[in-house]
């Protein structure tokens, strides 16, 4: 374990420096930062150290739509806000947001000094849709869809993602074809790996198809998807109605699905109906991985026999789409039909910039995203003994029919979003927080860096990087990876920190103690400091005679801004005793900061 003077640690993931006390954990929303005094330009120091001094001023420019809703409801109830974020917050904010990277130190340096008015947005306008701006939301969407090995054709869908997300091909467009695609392999047709990750593997004597067809129960994966694509796509959870009727089960839940059958939801997987899902064959041998997928099944059964659900009583099998019960074109591909009606929806505009506004800014309008109760939108047409569900109503319907106008580019919803004061607002409070305001977005609130995005920002400050493997090619960043393979340390690093195994749908990090273990012992962070094998440190080390310049450019680095006169006395005793190892020892500090291990 490196011995570092200048780091205490705490339990439960409270890393504290010397001089900063800033603790991560239940008071990681405390105030966070200590502002200058002035923001002026003349002084990249003031602006890049935390000071003591007032708190930033309360008064912000509205933006956008999304600040005239969001700084009204917080004037008429009388709520304070945060002032605007200054330049070194905002900049490693917008970083991690869009691209799930930290900023160079070079970076940090060139837009402090910039002059300009408009440098925030040409910043946003450059980060989105850039190469990393693409690997850090293809990522996130294999996450969403769990894409993972049971999906051969992975690496394939990954790149599409990839190539969707960086031409900003309308989500619309995106989704519909995930939903319909069919004819071909998923080894030849990207958008099919959706469907046929979701396939469940059928038993003997469990499967009443075609001894084509025996080994996947063909029902079962028909209400698998209906259930992945109602979560997605409209933010809904159908999975209670998929046993039984809503009545007598969800009162206390959702009010909409309440008044839903199990025969509604039937007749919403009936648009899979007809869709096949043909495991390839060698040798007699099935390929569970390598689908061939059609439509030339004869519709849905609601009384076949079932693997994972009560067992299914009959009743209609016409496809009906469950928010507007418009029935399928007996002219048209049921898919087809599910597609148009499903992206056509509102909700399924609502139900994706809430999912986004959520990653953005901390948490959505509603909470979790696929928990949507669609008889609690309206502020003025509740049912008795309920409130409104989502907290800004009328901004997360204007933000959605923005969303269609633009047709459905999720590069103009990130650039809305990320150009509001509200989403550049400071995460430190002025004066005491008091919790009924986390709903009012008062303030930036941070959150904890996902176990691929702390590997990354790891590799960035460090300069130092393992050979990740992705198929035949090798990659440096664990967000450019289609499929995590980690072994190893790295594999413990990234399991504590809470990546996703695609099992299930991915959730937000949260602390544990195993993590302050993994950032003193691991290899992930221990071989990385080391000043060798051309690290950062290591070239900071030939290329400044000074330590006070190394010392500045591994804050600078790291956690986007200089040390304070405190931390830097701390920092020079150190390298003063020992060049090498006190420069090592700085460097594994400053990954073990809050700063570093949260996004403010």
């Amino acid at each position: 374990m490196r011995k570092a003077t200048l780091l205490l640690l705490g339990i439960a993931g409270c890393f504290v420096l010397v001089a900063q006390d800033v603790p991560i954990g239940s008071d990681v929303h405390a105030p966070l930062f200590q502002a200058p005094k002035s923001e002026s330009i003349a002084s990249q120091t003031a602006r890049l150290v935390p000071q003591a001094g007032a708190a930033p001023s309360a008064e912000v420019a509205h933006k956008n739509f999304i600040d005239d809703f969001v700084f009204a409801k917080m004037a008429t109830n009388g709520v304070p806000h945060a002032g605007l974020a200054y330049d070194r917050e905002f900049l490693r904010r917008i970083y991690l947001d869009l691209t799930g990277r930290i900023p160079s130190s070079e970076q940090v340096r060139e837009f402090i000094a910039n002059d300009a008015a408009d440098k925030r947005s040409k910043l946003i306008d450059q980060l989105i849709g850039s190469p990393e701006f693409a690997d850090k939301w293809s990522y996130f969407f294999m996450d969403t869809l769990r894409i993972n090995g049971k999906s051969g054709g992975y690496q394939l869908f990954h790149y599409m993602l990839k190539q969707s997300l960086a031409a900003d091909r309308p989500y619309d467009d995106l989704a519909r074809a995930m939903m319909s695609a069919s004819g071909k392999s998923n080894l030849v047709v990207a958008a099919v790996n959706p469907i046929t990750r979701e396939h469940v593997e059928g038993m003997a004597g469990q499967v009443d198809h075609g001894d084509d067809l025996r080994k996947v129960q063909q029902s079962d994966t028909h209400d698998e998807l209906t259930v992945q694509f109602g979560k997605v796509f409209l933010g809904m959870n159908l999975s209670c109605i998929s046993c039984h009727d809503g009545a007598n089960h969800l009162e206390k839940v959702n009010v909409y699905l309440t008044g839903k059958k199990r025969t509604d939801f039937f007749q919403q997987a009936a648009f899979m109906g007809n869709t096949r899902y043909i495991p390839h064959v060698e040798r007699t041998e099935a390929i569970m991985a390598h689908f061939v997928v059609d439509d030339l099944a004869p519709g849905y059964d609601t009384k076949a026999e079932t693997m994972l659900r009560m067992g299914r009583l009959g009743g209609p099998n016409e496809p009906k789409f469950i928010l507007t019960d418009e029935i399928a074109a007996t002219d048209a591909d049921p898919r087809d039909e599910l597609a148009r009606m499903m992206t056509a929806d509102l909700q399924f505009s609502r139900a994706t910039v809430n999912m986004f506004w959520a990653k953005l800014m901390g948490f959505g309008f509603v909470e979790p995203y696929d928990e949507f109760d669609l008889a609690r939108q309206d502020p003025n047409n509740l049912p008795e003994g309920w409130d409104v569900q989502p907290s800004h109503p009328e901004l997360l319907n204007e933000l959605a029919k923005h969303f269609r106008e633009s047709n459905y580019s999720l590069h103009e919803l990130f650039r809305v979003i990320c150009n509001s004061s509200a989403y550049q607002l400071s995460a430190s409070f002025p004066g005491e927080w008091n919790d009924t305001y986390t709903k009012y977005y008062a303030r930036k609130f941070a959150r904890m860096l996902t176990a691929e995005e702390l590997h990354d920002a790891i590799v960035t400050a460090t300069g130092a990087s393992d050979e990740l493997r992705d198929g035949s090619r090798t990659v440096a960043m664990a967000m450019q990876v289609s499929v995590p393979q980690n072994k190893g340390d790295m594999k413990s690093f990234m399991q504590a920190f809470g990546q996703n195994n695609r099992g299930t749908v991915a959730r937000p990090p949260s602390p544990s103690p195993l993590q302050p273990i993994m950032m003193m012992r691991s290899s992930v962070v221990n071989d990385r400091v080391a000043a060798e094998n051309d690290s950062r440190l290591e070239k900071l080390l030939k290329k400044h005679a000074s330590n006070a310049a190394v010392v500045e450019d591994l804050f600078l680095s790291s956690i986007a801004r200089l040390p304070t006169p405190a931390e830097k006395d701390v920092a020079l005793t150190a390298m003063a005793q020992d060049r090498q190892k006190g420069g090592e020892n700085l460097q594994w500090a400053l990954l073990n900061l809050s700063e570093f291990l949260y996004n403010f």
